[in-house]
């Protein structure tokens, strides 16, 4: 059935049909929740196999989505019922932003890619924040992915950052500090070690919800790995590893603007991913995204240090049955292997397992 939907889907442009999605997902949800329920009790893997405790927060599933999708927590219900084990809402900033100027989507079928230049467009914290008050707390773990406004000047960024957190310390179970977008004009020069430091003493002074440091692929890894370590000093509980990708080679006929995810960042991604948790696993939680598309590739990241995993290109390629696929495989490749709990295959390369 998703095949035939997307068919259609695919005829629009990418923004029309993402917002066509999102219109059909919320107002389903709200004139059928009976259906949703009736799906999420065939296809949400829950099994004692794949629950974790991860900084206090518990999962019932390690697959969650990737922030950028829900960006103003309009479809957490429903999406929820899709499969998630946890989802990320936002990038979301203080103030409501358009964004970048249209198009700023592109769908690539032959390679299942996507290039978006979106730049944090999103309702602002205080629709967002009304909106997810009235669901709060939730079934499943939610994350708040923060951002800065285009217009706030770089030396002024962390009030932006403050802001959010004083205001969604209290609607979500973790927070994300994006820094790492290339759709905000130098956000990405946040990336250095005195913001870093700074950003996490500012939010651990003002939350004790875990916060998590989002990075980009496009640096070298020993930089990343420094400043993931600057993170962890400084008060940070997790590293998501990878933002989109700048690398224009990975993508035949790509724009040269914007960021790059899906099946052509996947090796890019695990590499960064795999050398970052070299020198990082078992110092701080490690959550792996970009290009995930199987289970096979769920269990790669996972063996390679990841305690959950992310997803969103692939779930427009591949559809809700995705999240049903990857969860119910790793359970198989658990067995396969001989473990009887996720926990002990996070790392296991790095433990000399299987």
């Amino acid at each position: 059935m998703y095949e035939y939907i997307k068919k259609i889907m695919f005829l629009l442009d990418p923004e029309n049909a993402h917002n066509l999605a999102e219109f059909s997902l919320k107002n389903g949800y709200k004139a059928c929740p009976f259906a949703f329920s009736k799906y999420a009790e065939k296809h949400f893997v829950e099994d004692k196999t794949l629950h974790q405790e991860i900084e206090g927060i518990r999962f019932v599933n390690p697959v969650g989505l990737a922030a950028g999708f829900d960006k103003n927590a309009t479809m957490i219900k429903p999406l929820t019922s899709l499969g998630f084990g946890h989802i990320e809402y936002g990038t979301l900033t203080p103030k409501p932003q358009s964004g970048n100027p249209k198009p700023r989507l592109f769908r690539y079928p032959e390679f299942n890619s996507i290039q978006n230049a979106m730049g944090f467009n999103n309702d602002g914290a205080d629709k967002i924040s009304k909106r997810v008050r009235k669901i709060y707390p939730f079934a499943v773990p939610l994350g708040a992915n923060i951002g800065k406004n285009k217009t706030t000047p770089l030396e002024n960024a962390i009030d932006d950052y403050s802001i959010l957190i004083d205001r969604f310390k209290e609607l979500c179970d973790y927070f994300v500090i994006n820094i790492s977008s290339p759709n905000t004009k130098g956000l990405r020069d946040l990336q250095n070690e005195e913001f870093i430091k700074s950003i996490f003493e500012m939010g651990i002074s003002k939350t004790n919800k875990p916060i998590f440091l989002k990075l980009a692929p496009d640096m070298p890894t020993q930089n990343a790995v420094k400043l993931a370590l600057v993170a962890k000093n400084s008060g940070a509980k997790g590293i998501i590893a990878t933002n989109t990708t700048i690398d224009y080679s990975l993508l035949p006929n790509s724009k040269d603007f914007g960021g790059i995810s899906g099946e052509v960042l996947k090796e890019k991604s695990y590499n960064f991913f795999k050398e970052l948790a070299k020198e990082l696993f078992g110092k701080i939680t490690l959550i792996s995204v970009g290009g995930i598309d199987s289970s096979q590739e769920a269990y790669k990241r996972i063996k390679a240090g990841a305690s959950l995993v992310q997803v969103y290109s692939s779930l427009i390629f591949k559809g809700p049955a995705l999240l049903e696929e990857i969860n119910k495989g790793l359970i198989e490749l658990l067995k396969k292997d001989g473990y009887t709990h996720i926990g002990d295959a996070v790392g296991a390369d790095l433990k000399g397992g299987q």
